[in-house]
């Protein structure tokens, strides 16, 4: 995508929102059903399906997805897209590249099998590979304004209040 055209879709939403900021908050939401023979939960993702299971490590076949997977597919998407938009608008030249994520997590935690293993991730690595001429400091303003405007990203380091409820 073009600069000018990136600029010309999101003008008219900025200008929007800078007149009325309540336009621009929205509520995203993720719907799944239990699974009623095996621990799982199927999730709409909009373009499929995703039925999400045990990971090996707590018991389950490895057949269906991990939450903890998806997670991180979670990331490596929203980065990808958001790196893409940052360097469009700010004419950096990206040929192509790859986005990748790895996160540790210690199962003792989630299995409760010690109270000192922490539940979720302990470490995540986000890693992009670029084709790419930028320069350092292009490259530097590219990472940082992908941090600080990636969802996904900003989540993970910077937790949202959070309530569950049972109905």
């Amino acid at each position: 995508m073009e600069r000018s055209a990136l600029q010309a879709l999101q003008a008219p939403l900025k200008e929007q929102y800078k007149d009325k900021p309540d336009a621009a908050v929205w509520t995203l939401k993720a719907d799944g059903t239990l699974g009623e023979e095996e621990v799982s939960c199927s999730v709409e993702t909009g373009r499929a399906l995703v039925e999400a299971g045990l990971h090996e490590a707590t018991g389950g076949t490895g057949m269906l997805a991990c939450s903890g997977d998806m997670l991180l597919q979670a990331l490596v998407a929203c980065a990808g897209v958001t790196l893409r938009a940052v360097a469009t608008s700010l004419d950096i030249p990206v040929r192509g590249g790859t986005v990748h994520a790895e996160g540790d997590l210690d199962f003792r935690g989630t299995l409760g099998v010690s109270k000192e293993a922490r539940v979720g991730f302990t470490a995540v690595r986000l890693r992009f590979d670029l084709d790419t001429d930028a320069t350092e400091e292009q490259l530097a303003t590219l990472l940082k304004l992908t941090e600080r405007f990636c969802v996904v990203y900003q989540n993970l380091a910077n937790s949202p209040a959070l309530t569950a409820t049972i109905n």
